[in-house]
């Protein structure tokens, strides 16, 4: 005699905050195997730009004062994270669709946001030394002191967390990775040359300060500046809404385009 066959059971589906942060726990762990060769070389890129910023406007402006060298030290700072956020998050993203390695990645079943946020973990953790790197270098070669607030950490975070979810947007948004290299390649044109990063906004066109209001850059400038020293610039609630509003716009964007991908 024969029975009706039994459908298989297919299991649950896993959800719930312990699979996702099981899932980003794999996922930073996946990340930092899979580029173990490629982050002590970006830590050390990190590292020299934050360095070389502090010294490269020293031998511009050879004879310079305190508060001038706090401003360009500050600069520094925040151009490394800056950076770190726009520009490499990007290039990495780029590389991994060249690679192939992109699409096997999404692939995993994993929660996608697990695996960006174990991605924005891991760019957190290689923007630290260029931090400290300028840091200690401003410190030594101008011999200056900074004035380092508690509001250090939320400015920092929230400078490279903004910075790499604008960049991931663009970069998961561009289906042709040479795209997103060739934003990268202006975007450093711009942030170095036009940003008031190392410069005060009232330096810039009336029209390109304007523009920078409503930019991300000039505010992430301000909250870490007002972190790290004491009445050189005025920081206020706006210039951490703005960031939270691009964050929000980025991570949005980021996701709609992650949970898209077939």
């Amino acid at each position: 005699m024969t029975g009706a066959a039994t459908p298989a059971t297919l299991p649950a589906k896993r959800a719930g905050v312990s699979n996702w942060l099981h899932s980003y726990a794999a996922m930073v762990r996946w990340e930092m195997t899979g580029s173990r060769l490629l982050l002590p070389l970006i830590a050390i890129v990190q590292i020299l730009s934050g360095a070389g910023f502090v010294i490269g406007f020293g031998l511009l402006i050879p004879s310079i004062d305190e508060a001038t060298a706090l401003y360009l030290s500050t600069g520094a700072v925040v151009m490394s994270l800056i950076l770190m956020g726009l520009i490499v998050t990007p290039q990495l993203v780029a590389q991994q669709k060249m690679e192939g390695s992109y699409d096997f990645m999404w692939s995993l079943p994993v929660p996608r946001s697990a695996a960006s946020a174990a991605s924005l973990t891991l760019g957190v953790l290689v923007a630290l030394p260029g931090l400290i790197a300028a840091l200690l270098v401003a410190m030594w070669r101008y011999d200056i002191t900074f004035d380092i607030h508690l509001s250090v950490i939320p400015a920092t975070l929230l400078t490279i967390v903004c910075g790499s979810l604008i960049g991931s947007a663009v970069a998961h948004g561009m289906n042709q990775p040479q795209l997103t290299l060739l934003f990268t390649q202006i975007g450093i044109f711009f942030i170095i040359g036009f940003s008031p990063v190392s410069f005060p906004i009232e330096r810039l066109p009336g029209w390109l300060a304007t523009v920078h209001e409503y930019l991300p850059i000039h505010h992430m400038a301000l909250v870490v500046r007002a972190s790290l020293t004491d009445g050189l610039v005025a920081v206020t609630s706006q210039s951490w809404i703005i960031l939270l509003v691009w964050l929000v716009i980025a991570a949005v964007i980021t996701g709609v385009v992650l949970v898209r991908r077939k």
